[in-house]
């Protein structure tokens, strides 16, 4: 993945944190800090001391703020999944019918990770110390794909969007991972969504 490591986090972006970033503070400041050189490290080899650093606050102020790195992370990771979520819901405002719905919505998510590849990083590759957090990310995008099927007035059982926003995800990491862009996924993701309405097949 390319991108430039000296470039803000996506959760920069979030509007609770980009009009205190613009002022400097502490916390804002080490979210974007923690973001950053575990993109650029690894969860396992990134430090508190190399936040810190990067944040230009003390170490004692890390630990007035957050309990420990994975702490910092975690928080870090909702809120980038909330800019992420934001974009989609953004991404399907123009959707004339459901299935519109759920390309535009797939669109937005896969063209988020190619254009901020230090979340990418963090948000696809890096979620293992912060499991919970990526499973409500995973029941949160479920949900939304709820929401594009049911403007059609199709009920999908909730277990099968859980495994649609699980693979869509699963999928993705893999496929950055290798080095390739998120968004030429985007066909055949959009094309398992659709399947799950079809009516030779209805849920039972």
């Amino acid at each position: 993945m390319e991108g430039s490591l000296t470039e803000g986090s996506l959760v920069t972006a979030h509007p609770e944190l980009e009009p205190l970033l613009s002022e400097k503070p502490q916390r804002a400041k080490l979210l974007d800090a923690m973001v950053r050189v575990v993109a650029e490290k690894g969860y396992e080899a990134a430090t508190v001391a190399d936040a810190v650093k990067l944040a230009r606050v003390s170490r004692g102020t890390f630990y007035e703020l957050f309990d420990s790195k994975e702490a910092c992370l975690a928080a870090a990771y909702r809120l980038g999944l909330d800019v992420l979520a934001a974009r989609v819901a953004e991404g399907v405002t123009a959707a004339r019918d459901w299935r519109e719905e759920l390309r535009l919505g797939i669109r937005a998510y896969l063209r988020t990770f190619d254009e901020e590849p230090l979340f990418a990083r963090v948000y696809l590759l890096e979620w293992a110390p912060v499991a919970t957090e990526r499973d409500k990310a995973i029941r949160r995008f479920a949900r939304r794909y709820g929401r594009s099927f049911a403007s059609g007035g199709i009920d999908i059982p909730p277990e099968a969007l859980y495994v649609l926003a699980a693979g869509v995800h699963e999928l993705t990491r893999a496929h950055v991972r290798a080095g390739g862009q998120a968004t030429n996924l985007e066909a055949v993701l959009v094309g398992c969504a659709v399947r799950l309405a079809a009516k030779e097949e209805p849920w039972t």
